[in-house]
């Protein structure tokens, strides 16, 4: 999940519970021991401690601990450096099975945070029958972060250096180039070491020392986005671990790695992953269907799929030569991308907000639920941070020339998502790679199978690529959702609920070619008198092919 915003925590300084019904026969069980550990869990082994919680404060349903873990696994009397831990514990202790570990995607996502503001979104019996832990992982947030600055009004100066959103001309270029160059030159002065230690290869050791400490003989993980390219790096290190892994809007880890050929191998992470087309479809689906409802739905429609697509384009234009506020062209698209990620309220959310553009009035910013009771609830997450995991283990072009010729193609492909997705990754053209980075096999045989979750209509992981995943890795099911938005946890569908329910409690997984037909409330819902959404369906099922 690249650099989008969170609740509770800003990315930029200037920018569900499902019933769990009974699935289909046929269904697939896992080979291999029992997954469910009788008796609970076993004694963690004899180096590593077991976690100290508490609560993260008085009164809170959260507990939180500290875990010290080495900078270098190649050094382990070196350096260590701290993460950051979040639990919910199983609500029903008496069937609780173990851990579910849960990243939220990014790179850059504190779990410490993000954890609990989605907590409700996991399925019931899932909570019920596991504790649910994740983390900040290293350089993330309330872990030793990267950080390099000396103070906050220091990082809002650099943040001020660039164009929001992206640039748009060769003077808003030089600028970005020059901001990401000194981002660069700060980070290798203040912490060079830390700064080739935050691979992904370096948090999948972290994770399995989180497993040890916590007792559990194998790992159980729910990862989304990011987490999927975590996910599948731990399953080929520690391949005899896995219990049961889910993988939710997912990377390709061919396109992770640029182990492609001819043009693939010069162009930048996210176009190799495709979502430069992915995000223009998710564009095009929102407009569609905002202009086939009305204004009491969609705030933005102009009638008809095809007049409010081009009152978009006039927007967009408009914007171009008369920015409203802070609201470049730029600035809207990139607030776009970010806006499409979560269906409700986020779709309803964008559509007012766009409105506004349109009625030349600075749109309102979107407002966030309080935050959860952790310790820190809004650590600093700059830009460093994400920028440090994904262009340490991913390479992209080092030539500032290529990204405008870059910007022209994704431009083509997607629209004024192209644009957005071509940009995400100017960071790295200073950036070194990391000397721990995970460069494959993909295809290793693990203890038992992984289920690959892919969505019809993401922004920002195209289906696609959770194909891919599922080719690559040794033994995976993929399960696909028709449906709208950024991953499965965050937009519902009881019938992937179902689904990921079974296959992370028994070990049962879908059959193969299983299709779950829509979200529980697909976008632009009709609002029910009593302050509910009619969903429209949403089938618990499923179908298969």
């Amino acid at each position: 999940m690249p650099m989008h915003r969170i609740r509770g925590v800003k990315a930029d300084g200037r920018r569900r519970t499902a019933v769990i019904a009974a699935l289909v026969a046929g269904s697939t069980v896992l080979t291999g021991s029992n997954l469910t550990w009788a008796g609970g869990a076993p004694t963690p082994a004899a180096s590593v401690t077991p976690l100290d919680w508490s609560q993260c404060v008085p009164g809170s349903e959260f507990d939180c601990a500290t875990v010290k873990v080495p900078l270098d696994y190649s050094k382990p009397g070196g350096r260590t450096i701290e993460l950051a831990v979040v639990r919910r514990a199983a609500t029903d202790p008496r069937r609780r099975i173990g851990t579910l570990f849960f990243n939220p995607g990014g790179p850059g996502g504190p779990g410490t945070v993000q954890m609990p503001q989605n907590y409700e979104k996991f399925p019931r019996e899932v909570r019920e029958r596991f504790d649910i832990v994740s983390w900040d992982p290293r350089g993330i947030g309330n872990s030793t972060a990267m950080n390099c600055f000396a103070s906050p009004e220091e990082a809002a100066e650099w943040n001020a250096s660039k164009p929001a959103g992206f640039p748009v001309d060769a003077k808003e270029r030089t600028a970005t180039f020059a901001a990401y160059k000194d981002l660069a030159r700060r980070c290798e002065q203040r912490d060079p070491e830390l700064m080739r230690h935050v691979s992904t290869s370096d948090t999948a050791r972290d994770l399995d020392r989180l497993r040890q400490g916590v007792g559990d003989p194998q790992l159980t993980y729910l990862g989304i986005s990011y987490g999927t390219i975590l996910a599948a790096t731990y399953a080929n290190l520690f391949p005899d671990k896995v219990r049961a892994m889910v993988l939710d809007g997912n990377w390709d880890p061919q396109a992770w790695t640029n182990h492609g050929s001819g043009d693939d191998a010069r162009l930048t992470s996210f176009i190799r992953l495709r979502s430069d087309r992915s995000g223009g479809a998710t564009v095009d689906k929102f407009l569609s269907l905002c202009g086939a409802t009305t204004t009491a739905r969609c705030a933005f429609s102009a009638g008809s799929p095809e007049a409010t697509r081009e009152k978009f384009d006039q927007l967009m234009q408009r914007l171009r030569k008369h920015p409203v506020g802070d609201w470049t062209y730029a600035a809207t698209v990139s607030d776009i991308m970010n806006g499409l990620y979560v269906v409700h309220p986020g779709w309803t959310d964008l559509a007012g907000r766009l409105q506004d553009l349109w009625r030349g009035r600075v749109p309102e910013p979107p407002a966030f639920p309080p935050p959860p009771a952790i310790p820190n609830p809004s650590p600093y997450v700059g830009e460093e941070q994400p920028t440090s995991v994904l262009c340490g283990d991913s390479p992209n072009p080092r030539d500032p020339a290529v990204y405008p010729v870059l910007e022209k193609g994704a431009a083509a492909r997607g629209g004024d998502a192209g644009r957005h997705w071509t940009w995400a990754t100017a960071g790295c053209t200073y950036w070194p790679l990391s000397p721990d980075r995970y460069r494959g096999p993909w295809n290793k045989p693990t203890a038992h199978p992984i289920l690959v979750i892919g969505n019809a209509y993401d922004p920002s992981t195209p289906e696609s690529a959770a194909r891919a995943m599922a080719r690559e890795l040794a033994d995976a099911c993929l399960l696909t959702l028709n449906g709208y938005a950024h991953t499965a946890l965050l937009n519902p569908s009881s019938c992937i609920e179902a689904h990921e329910s079974r296959y992370l409690i028994d070990g049962v997984l879908p059959p193969p070619g299983t299709t779950c037909q829509e979200q529980d409330t697909p976008p632009f819902a009709t609002p029910r008198p009593n302050g509910g959404i009619a969903t429209g369906g949403g089938g618990l099922a499923g179908t298969t092919s």
